[in-house]
């Protein structure tokens, strides 16, 4: 299992491939196996980094608070211990909030950007974003991480032609082996 310390703890990592870095962040409450589909594709042209985000996967999972600004801190830190100057970065929901901190703490080590599915924080009120915490929270920790996936699955991958993923999806919470989603990960991915 390759396991790296970076800023005081220690990360899971996977590297494939070869070339120039092209590192995936993945979203709240998943792991490295979000970018399956996509390191077989990516490694036949580039060096592809995925990790497990501090309290997530098969990473340390220390007490927090976690903060997007940390989180960005543990990337840089990877960056270091993996002797990567600069790389590109693709973050998926949290994995993009992080993308975006570490684009604005780390500039010159970003080469190119791929936010999907995210933004700087949820959008709306602050009210209306403490809600979508609130209900994200209460069906992970009332129903678990298969709930999670049936709820964002159908919005994820919407077509017919999608179903296949869609059933790859939902279950994969199930698989990961990450802390129980608090208030605190859900605040952190909020900025709140």
């Amino acid at each position: 299992m390759p396991m790296i310390m970076a800023n005081h703890i220690n990360l899971y990592y996977e590297e494939h491939g070869a070339g120039e870095p092209l590192v995936f962040i993945h979203g709240l409450g998943s792991s490295t196996r979000d970018w399956e589909f996509q390191i077989s594709k990516f490694s036949r042209s580039y060096r592809v980094i995925t990790f497990d985000l501090r309290g997530h996967g098969q990473s340390d999972k220390p007490s927090g608070p976690y903060t997007i600004p940390l989180l960005a801190a543990d990337l840089a830190s990877l960056f270091q211990a993996l002797h990567v100057t600069s790389a590109h970065l693709v973050g998926i929901s949290l994995g993009g909030a992080i993308a975006f901190q570490f684009a604005l703490d780390y500039q010159a080590m970003v080469k190119t950007l791929t936010i999907v599915n995210s933004g700087p924080s949820l959008g709306g009120t602050p009210e209306q974003a403490q809600q979508e915490i609130e209900r994200r929270v209460g069906i992970v920790q009332q129903l678990g991480m298969r709930a999670m996936g049936e709820t964002l699955g159908p919005n994820l991958f919407p077509k017919p032609e999608h179903a296949a993923l869609r059933e790859t999806f939902m279950p994969a919470g199930q698989r990961m082996i990450h802390v129980g989603i608090s208030k605190r990960h859900a605040r952190c991915w909020a900025g709140i």
